[in-house]
């Protein structure tokens, strides 16, 4: 009972200490979501052949409101396959916080943006040239914004960052106090051998739980990387996967389901692709 009640302190203290930076961050971005969506958007309408390059940086912005967007866009028939694959590969939701959040990490922040963006402009490009036809229904231009919400401007920014805050501490609280309660129990090196640690499987794992449509994938990856249980290559191919709330989206607004699982398939070829190269190379 003692080591439960000790483990329990160590997650709330971990993640309290974590809340002011949560915040700050949830404002910023909510203030870029309110004040340039709209911009956002005619951007997107217009890059044309640039569209991986745009849609990779846009995409590597914490939050998937932009793979969201991205997801009607396509529908839309606005943007390409490949521009919404690189929206999707760039995407990190909340790994970015969470990481700015333990400064000894800090320095891995320039290079995983740096390695997401640079995997979804390849990857954009090398699907709009070659695997186009194979993946992609026409799509004719119609209503764009189904349900992004990027027109809801009436709660303000401080509301909508306080909920954000809110929601990823309870996710980082119970997914920490588990994954402590785990290393205590099995030890690091038991939870890296059930992810597959050394091994080249394991971006393969992490790609699938970054396929789960939510926050909690991006929480439940970068703790297991912050922790050592899985390695920078994999954390890698789970966030490259991560694109949240796009992927349902993806689903609701566009009609053809066999097409948005190929694109799903692709995403997850591609993520794993990715990280077993950075495995290989020992990045």
């Amino acid at each position: 009972m003692e080591m439960f009640i000790d483990i329990l302190l160590d997650a709330a203290i971990d993640c309290v200490k974590m809340l002011p930076f949560l915040f700050l961050a949830f404002l910023l971005i909510e203030a870029l979501e309110h004040y340039s969506s709209d911009f956002t958007k005619k951007l997107m309408v217009k890059v044309d052949k640039a569209g991986p390059v745009v849609g990779a940086i846009v995409g590597c912005v914490p939050q998937c409101g932009f793979s969201v967007m991205a997801a009607n866009l396509y529908s839309g028939g606005i943007i390409t396959v490949g521009t919404l694959i690189a929206v999707f590969l760039a995407t990190s939701d909340e790994a970015i916080l969470i990481i700015m959040g333990n400064p000894e990490y800090a320095g891995k922040i320039g290079v995983l943006l740096l390695a997401k963006v640079i995997i979804a402009i390849i990857a954009g490009y090398l699907v709009d040239i070659f695997f186009k036809k194979e993946i992609a229904v026409p799509h004719h231009e119609g209503e764009l914004c189904h349900d992004c919400g990027c027109h809801n401007h009436s709660a303000g920014i401080v509301k909508p960052a306080l909920r954000h805050t809110g929601k990823i501490f309870l996710y980082l609280f119970v997914f920490t106090f588990i994954l402590n309660l785990c290393i205590d129990i099995l030890g690091i090196d038991k939870i890296s051998a059930m992810m597959l640690g050394d091994t080249v499987f394991q971006p393969a794992i992490a790609a699938l739980i970054g396929l789960i449509p939510n926050c909690a994938a991006s929480v439940i990856l970068t703790q297991l990387y912050l922790s050592g249980a899985i390695s920078f290559s994999s954390v890698i191919a789970g966030l490259c996967t991560g694109a949240g709330i796009g992927l349902v989206v993806l689903f609701k607004v566009n009609p053809d389901k066999k097409e948005n699982i190929k694109i799903i398939a692709v995403l997850y070829v591609i993520a794993v692709i990715a990280g077993l190269i950075l495995e290989l190379t020992g990045v």
